[in-house]
């Protein structure tokens, strides 16, 4: 009698993605409830760390009447940017040793890398938005769509900026080190603390090129039902796609080359 096949026998490369996250999980998170609660705790304690010290520098938020939901709106996207970036970027380096198993590729290990880390940050942001939503004073009218909009542009810019410096990484490894260092004021330019409006307007052509600041304004549009940014959201996801299409091509024609070292 014929064995009925399963999802993971119909599909290979799905088993090996799924086991590859597997991996991830229990490596990054443990095997305890801890490693995921202090995944929600960290950012939390990060928000209310930043408000605090804001709410010391100024009386009130550039943005309605909550220090917390302001340093929210723009915490939460950088973060998760920041976070799929720098874990898609070091697939390659993470899944190496199983790289050598003629059943697992290179673009299992960062689809299993870029999926999981985007599952799980979703699920972060939806979690800490809520705990910031209900502890606020504010009376934030959400709007779902361009919340996850946001959330969603930062997925792909930061998966788009992973995936090419994955392969920069594989074929010059001081790109790291040189990546890390010019990017570290990036915190600071991309309208967590402020609102680009509030700046010269010459300030405000330089930073419109950042992509963040559209993918932020987008998500402080989608929190202040009364803030109508000057952004385009499409330039945020050029910015992701193509560097990501480019990435992929890299990796595709010299992937044997980086994993040869």
């Amino acid at each position: 009698m014929r064995k009925p096949q399963t999802i993971s026998n119909r599909f290979p490369a799905l088993r090996v993605i799924l086991a590859l996250m597997l991996r991830e999980m229990s490596t990054r998170y443990g095997q305890s409830a801890g490693g995921y609660l202090w995944a929600v705790v960290e950012p939390l304690g990060a928000i209310f760390i930043l408000a605090a010290g804001y709410g010391m520098i100024l009386s009130a938020p550039p943005l309605g009447v909550s220090h917390i939901l302001f340093l929210a709106s723009g915490f939460l996207p950088f973060s998760l940017f920041q976070s799929m970036q720098l874990t898609v970027a070091r697939s390659l380096i993470f899944s190496r040793p199983l790289l050598n198993y003629p059943v697992v590729g290179w673009c299992h290990a960062v689809v299993a890398r870029g999926l999981l880390n985007g599952l799980t940050g979703l699920l972060i942001a939806a979690i800490v938005l809520g705990v910031v939503l209900g502890i606020s004073t504010a009376r934030a009218t959400p709007d779902a769509q361009l919340i996850l909009a946001a959330l969603g542009l930062s997925l792909v810019l930061g998966a788009g900026v992973g995936v090419l410096n994955a392969a920069l990484i594989g074929l010059w490894p001081v790109w790291e080190q040189i990546w890390s260092v010019a990017t570290r004021p990036l915190f600071f330019v991309s309208a967590v603390f402020f609102l680009p409006e509030t700046l010269p307007n010459w300030a405000q052509d330089i930073l419109w090129f950042n992509p963040l600041i559209h993918v932020v304004g987008l998500m402080r549009d989608g929190l202040y039902g009364f803030y109508s940014p000057a952004i385009t959201p499409l330039y945020a996801c050029a910015a992701g796609v193509i560097p990501l299409a480019v990435g992929l091509l890299v990796l595709t024609r010299y992937h044997h080359v980086i994993l040869s070292r």
